[in-house]
């Protein structure tokens, strides 16, 4: 295998060559979850070698064939294969825009429709949009908790703490700007999800 000055680079190029039976997209998202991998671990483990994280990571190879048994392309490495298993699990492809919509729009579905069943699919659409944003390839794991955390978690504990100990605005002007404020953090984080998604 010709080699150059960045082994990092010639781990994903023949990670990239024997998955080349792989979509574009697909590839170009195998490459970025390794570029990723190497990343947090060099930040997690500053005294490490690049050579000893792309070992921990296993054999190039191996890595490809997996991506390509995932993808329906053949079959993958033995079982028990170094680096078999190390290989990023793919999920589902939803649009992003899916879970970011599902997530901003809870709130104003509950508020035109207070009574049932407005509460009830608020609710579902919430979970099922953290869910989505979750389990999506479009975003790193830090920005997958900031978005949950912002655009589902702290939403629900405002309502929650206020409805439960009543100490929410009352209803009129001062309710509508508290809810409008919480609106203007769901769809702000959204956006930023949106903007900072991978293609």
């Amino acid at each position: 295998m010709k080699t150059t000055a960045d082994p990092v680079r010639d781990y994903l190029s023949v990670v990239e060559r024997e998955a080349s039976a792989l979509s574009v997209e697909r590839r170009q998202e195998l490459l970025a979850d390794l570029v990723e991998h190497v990343e947090v671990t060099l930040a997690e483990r500053p005294d490490a070698s690049i050579s000893e994280i792309l070992t921990d990571l296993g054999d190039p190879r191996t890595i490809a064939a997996t991506a390509l048994a995932e993808a329906g392309h053949g079959s993958a490495g033995a079982p028990g294969a170094p680096g078999a298993g190390d290989a990023p699990a793919r999920r589902g492809k939803v649009h992003p825009l899916v879970p970011l919509l599902m997530l901003t729009l809870s709130l104003p579905f509950i508020l035109v429709f207070p009574d049932q069943p407005g509460p009830v699919f608020g609710v579902l659409f919430r979970i099922t949009g953290a869910v989505l944003l979750c389990t999506s390839v479009h975003w790193t794991a830090v920005q997958k908790t900031s978005g949950v955390l912002l655009v589902a978690v702290l939403p629900s504990v405002v309502f929650g703490v206020a409805n439960l100990s009543g100490g929410g605005p009352e209803v009129g002007t001062p309710a509508l700007l508290a809810n409008l404020g919480v609106f203007v953090l769901m769809a702000g984080a959204a956006t930023w999800l949106w903007r900072t998604r991978r293609a």
